[in-house]
């Protein structure tokens, strides 16, 4: 025949022979094969004749039976008997084969099922779960399975089938008499028999306990943490919150937690009756667990200029911003994308700060080009080179709060456009290191002051800080510490060169390492023969000297107390001639102070929050402590590698005996420094918050052994004076969370009345808003030299658009403009916290004069006076203001016709000993002056002149002032020295431990148990407060207040010594101020200590359990697994130290490999 077929099979062709009969061409049997593991595939068939012309064409299906009755690789009986007639394949020899290949009778009956998984594992006893079991010989049908599958006994309907392989099923409710947790076997069967799974399904009862967080924006969004029991149990979860739908996030869903993110609620505000949980056929409802509050709203937003790099806190004011977990800034570009977000934290509900988003030289390189005409574009473009900066709009992630997205729309009036502008650059010493000599020291730059102020700008010389002075456009002043700080850089790192290396940090994103510091040092050389001589001469004559000295002195000690009760009776004199000015100036101190004392009864003080309050206490003056960073509540109940070590780190922490040695083998560490052990304490502190009746354990064991120690020295009476150990910084911390609530609610509203009254009477007089000095202060350091009375009390009416009558304020003529807003703010929002008022930056002063219409006054403007390259500020009296002048607060619009002195570059001759002034205005330092101009020479006397005998006019205004706010300073001591029922159990417990330690050692001197006590409470826990009111109230701190808290302060320590002050002529003015009133103060020391120890001895089981109530209070408050992380950092570092104290330690011998696994663990 001429005829033959063509079979192409995965693009391979075969030729056939080919006959014809009847009316059909018949291709011969031949054997066919394919690679692919299918179990058909479609192939095509093509008749030629004579070999090259085409008759016709048709579609085949090759298949192999082996693989179209098997599933899973395995062969499955039921699917090849379930398979197509045509497929003429059989069941043989184990395997599904075509029929007439067999070598063996082909099967009818299959053998009985085969389960290889089924899923879930679990449901609830009330039913409904859907199970899948997957298999082979599951059936041929539904039908041969439909009553063959139970689970404990109980039917499982099946509802969905695959031939075979797979049948779904719910399960049936379990009888009441079982009791949970219940294994059941699950029994499949067909024709052939019945086969029971290995795994056992198990009947659970699931339970709700709490949930988390209970509250959120009515919009929805918010993630909802539920804890439980079994509650991954079954295959359906449904979770409403009564009506409203919670969607399940099935990626976090645990044996111990789901969680579930809220919709929209109908309501602004609506207070959820009942979680509802739905597990298969088991529901569970929690009473009362969220409420929905009406969405965040943003009042203000700043500062509104940002580096490129970001990191600028931004601080943004609103309403139920407490009603988010976790908000995030973001900025978008002109078609409304995000460029990139930053977390926010949350202080309060009117308050947030965030960090700006860095945002990348390109993008702005790209919108710059934008803004351009094109015929301006250069080659040597440079985002570097543009001045002004590039405006983005900002907006805010908040769980499904869409209007926070589009603030131009949504809050119209409020500025939303963050400036970028191009990042400081700061140069590097030359050849890398810098010679110090003992001036300041000066970091040259560009771009300093475009998004950045004195405080947001950190210079450290190793791990020590350099006292920022100064800030301008191109330069950075700060005064190094006295001693060169050891070869590290910031966080402790050693340096190759052995020196301590200059870095400066600008926001949270910002570092620049500017050099190596080398402080100058005296080299030895060898002298010459006439030198030699000389020095000898030299120490002859200094020897004859004070053989001379000491024979005058011998006999000017007679005159001591002589000169002691001259000096004391010169004070009663000069105290009796401003007696009269004192009750006149108290009385209306009074007045002010009662106003005050009525608006507490009302709004109470303005206290910091706990966790912000022991931030501070905990970390003075670290604003960027990566705690701050750390979210309090975690995001999903599943932890990474690194947090389960940080999980085992803790177990270790909570052995005490590994604790100790942990501790003593850090302490032993020649490299631990005080800094490390300020910062280990507080961070064990934040650890243990959870546990403190552990953590007091602990800090008994190490008081014990700081005794025993000290006990030894030729010093006793010095322990706990200064923060040497970490179990001193862990009392200080250990006192403070112990006595938050008496010092909040007794001893603050004190505080608060006398930081007031320094405040009122220190404001009352003139106040040089460029030196800080001031007329009234307790503080010779802060006092005007000058006799400066040249100025006018004037009272201002101040009018607000929004309240119906006049305020009226008292300031002074000669006050400069920044000081008049500061206090038309503190009239207006009196009691109100500090941190949720308007800042004078964000306001100006409008003066309403008649037909002269409105005019805002400024620090500076083009009126400004100007001799000799001296600035006068303008003050009221400069603008010819008089009493019952109108004034208005309004807020500022732009800063563009605001004119600031940062942008000169001429540095001031004068050197400000505090970063931080008494107003932040706008104004740099340089060449500015407000109440006495400096002469020529008086900056460099400045300093010498703080040392000089305080001439008799100026001590008097020193008297006036204490004269007038002593009720308040006898006050707050009476408060703070009183043993009644208030006073905290923990200082009962403490005073108790110091006298069992000295009867221990057996110590009669009554001196050294009495520095012992003081040291402990009054010297490291009410003096820190007394110069930092801000860590527990929420308010401002000036330099001229600080200093005068500061003399207050030390009143305090001079009255816990038990030694006697003699005054000289050379004293210091603040031993002279308080020298008749110490006596008395000490008599209060001693009476409250002998009090204390006279009440009720504090048991274990009283003191355990006001720890267990703290312990409940700090729950949440922390992120511990951050705080681990950080101390953690510790334990790499010295390692080899506490590995060595945990082999020697026959108590730690069981967690040596726990540490050493820990250690050497890859993350």
């Amino acid at each position: 025949s001429s005829f033959r077929c063509v079979v192409d099979i995965e693009d391979t062709k075969q030729l056939v022979s080919a006959r014809v009969e009847d009316n059909r061409i018949v291709c011969s049997e031949t054997a066919y094969s394919y690679r692919t593991e299918m179990g058909s595939i479609e192939a095509s068939v093509t008749v030629m004749w004579n070999g090259d012309t085409f008759i016709d064409r048709a579609n085949v299906t090759v298949y192999k039976c082996h693989l179209l009755g098997s599933h899973n690789g395995r062969a499955d009986c039921s699917l090849c008997l379930t398979l197509s007639s045509a497929y003429e394949c059989g069941f043989c020899g184990n395997q599904c084969s075509y029929s007439k290949s067999c070598q063996e009778p082909v099967s009818k009956v299959c053998p009985p099922p085969r389960i290889d998984w089924m899923h879930p594992l679990s449901g609830p006893m009330d039913g409904g779960t859907l199970v899948t079991i997957e298999g082979s010989n599951l059936g041929t049908d539904l039908d041969e399975i439909r009553d063959k599958i139970t689970i404990g006994g109980q039917p499982c309907v099946p509802l969905n089938y695959s031939v075979s392989v797979r049948v779904t099923c719910r399960t049936s409710p379990v009888s009441p008499g079982n009791s949970p947790p219940l294994l059941a076997d699950v029994v499949v069967g067909n024709r052939a028999g019945y086969t029971a799974a290995k795994d056992k399904f198990r009947y659970e009862v699931p339970e709700i306990i709490s949930s988390h967080p209970n509250i959120g924006p009515h919009s929805g969004g918010t993630r909802i943490y539920i804890t439980g029991t079994n509650l991954n149990i079954g295959s359906n979860l449904e979770i409403y919150l009564d009506y409203f739908p919670c969607i399940v996030d099935k990626m976090l869903v645990s044996s111990t937690q789901i969680s579930c993110r809220t919709t929209a609620s109908k309501a602004t505000s609506y207070v959820v009756r009942n979680l509802i949980l739905k597990i298969d056929n088991t529901t569970l409802t929690l009473a009362r667990p969220f409420r929905y509050v009406p969405d965040p709203t943003i009042l203000r937003i700043y500062p509104l200029k940002s580096y490129l790099a970001g990191g600028r806190t931004v601080t943004i004011i609103g309403t139920n911003l407490d009603a988010i977990q976790q908000p995030r800034l973001a900025v978008f570009n002109s078609e409304g994308n995000v460029v990139n977000e930053s977390a926010c934290e949350v202080s309060s509900g009117s308050q947030m700060v965030c960090p700006s988003p860095p945002v990348s030289p390109q993008l702005v390189d790209m919108l710059n080009r934008e803004q351009l005409d094109a015929s301006s574009l250069v080659a040597s473009y440079n985002i570097n080179e543009v001045t002004d900066d590039i405006r983005l709009r900002v907006g805010f992630i908040m769980d499904a709060v869409n209007s926070v997205k589009e603030l131009a729309t949504n809050f119209p009036t409020v500025h939303s456009d963050l400036g970028y502008v191009p990042d400081p650059k700061f140069f590097a010493f030359d050849e890398g290191l810098k010679l110090y000599k003992g001036e300041s020291l000066v970091i040259e730059g560009e771009n300093l002051r475009l998004a950045s102020t004195e405080s947001e700008v950190n210079v450290t010389i190793g791990t020590k800080w350099c006292n920022l002075t100064s800030l301008a456009a191109t330069q950075l002043v700060c005064l190094p510490p006295e001693l060169q700080p050891d070869g590290t850089d910031e966080i402790g790192r050693r340096t190759p060169s052995a020196l301590p290396l200059v870095v400066v940090k600008v926001g949270s994103n910002l570092r620049y390492e500017i050099g190596y510091l080398q402080y100058e040092v005296v080299k030895s050389t060898e002298l010459p023969p006439i030198a030699i001589v000389v020095i000898t001469v030299s120490s002859l004559a200094l020897i004859l000297f004070v053989l001379i000295s000491l024979a005058i002195m011998r006999h000017k000690s007679s005159q001591a107390e002589r000169e002691y009760k001259r000096i004391q009776m010169q004070m009663d004199t000069l105290e009796n001639s401003v007696r009269s000015e004192c009750k006149q100036a108290f009385a209306e101190l009074q007045t002010d102070m009662t106003d005050l004392t009525n608006d507490l009864v009302s709004m109470g003080i303005p206290t910091l929050d706990h966790r912000t309050y022991v931030m501070k206490v905990f970390f003075p003056g670290l604003s960027d402590h990566p705690l701050y960073q750390c979210t309090r509540i975690r995001t999903n109940g599943a932890y990474n590698i690194y947090e389960l070590a940080m999980a085992q780190f803790e177990q270790l922490l909570n052995n005490k005996a590994f604790l100790l040695s942990f501790i003593n083998s850090l302490e032993n560490s020649k490299t631990f420094s005080i800094r490390d052990r300020v910062n280990v304490a507080s961070l064990l502190m934040i650890i243990l918050m959870e546990r403190m009746e552990y953590a007091t354990d602990v800090l008994r064991t190490l008081l014990f052994q700081l005794v025993d120690k000290s006990v030894s020295s030729k010093h006793p009476q010095l322990m706990l004076r200064r923060t040497e150990s970490v179990v001193e910084k862990m009392l200080t911390n250990w006192l403070a969370l112990s006595m938050y609530d008496y010092v909040r609610e007794q001893a603050g509203s004190q505080l608060f009345l006398l930081f007031s009254a320094i405040k009122r009477q220190v404001e009352k007089g003139p106040i040089d808003t460029v030196t800080y000095d001031a007329r009234y202060s307790l503080s010779e350091e802060r006092l005007l030299r000058e006799h400066y009375s040249d100025y006018e009390q004037i009272i201002i009416q101040v009018f607000q658009e929004n309240e119906n009558e006049k305020i009226l304020c008292r300031v002074n003529d000669c006050d400069s403009i920044s000081q008049v807003k500061a206090k038309l703010l503190d009239a207006l929002y009196k009691n109100t916290p500090f941190s949720l008022r308007p800042s004078i930056h964000d306001v100006d002063l409008e003066w309403r004069h008649g037909r002269g219409g409105h005019l805002i006054l400024q620090d500076e403007d083009l009126t400004t006076k100007s001799e000799h390259g001296w600035q006068r500020i303008n003050s009221l009296r400069h603008y010819g203001v008089k009493s019952w002048a109108l004034m208005s607060l309004v807020m500022r619009q732009s800063s563009d016709s605001y004119m600031s002195c940062s942008t000169r570059n001429s540095l001031s001759p004068m050197i400000i000993k505090s970063s931080h002034p008494f107003i932040t205005s706008d104004l740099d330092t340089d060449r500015y002056w407000h109440l006495i101009k400096p002469n020529d020479d008086s900056i460099d006397t400045k300093d010498a002149l703080l040392h000089k005998a305080i001439p008799e006019i100026f001590l008097t205004r020193l008297l006036s002032t204490k004269g007038t706010v002593q009720k308040f300073v006898d006050d707050f001591f009476h408060t703070i020295l009183s043993a009644n029922e208030t006073l905290p159990a923990a200082v009962k417990w403490v005073f108790d431990l110091l006298d069992a330690a000295a009867n221990k050692h057996q110590i009669t001197d009554p001196e050294v148990l009495h520095a012992w006590k003081s040291n402990c409470l009054p010297l490291r826990f009410w003096v820190n407060f007394i110069k930092n009111p801000d860590f527990i109230l929420d308010v401002n701190k000036t330099p001229t207040i600080d200093s005068s808290l500061s003399v207050i302060a030390q009143t305090l320590m001079d009255s816990c010594s038990t030694s006697e002050h003699r005054l000289g002529k050379d004293s210091p003015s603040n031993k002279l101020l308080f020298a008749k009133d110490i006596p008395n103060y000490k008599v209060m020391v001693s009476k409250f200590y002998a009090d204390v120890s006279h009440m009720p001895a504090v048991t274990d089981q009283e003191l355990s359990a006001v720890m267990q109530c703290l312990s409940l209070t700090h729950t949440g408050e922390f992120d511990i697994i951050c705080a681990l992380k950080e101390l953690f950092v510790y334990s790499v570092k010295y390692n080899t130290e506490i590995m060595d104290s945990l082999q020697r330690d026959p108590l730690t011998q069981q967690s040596v490999q726990k540490f050493a696994n820990l250690i050497n663990y890859k993350f």
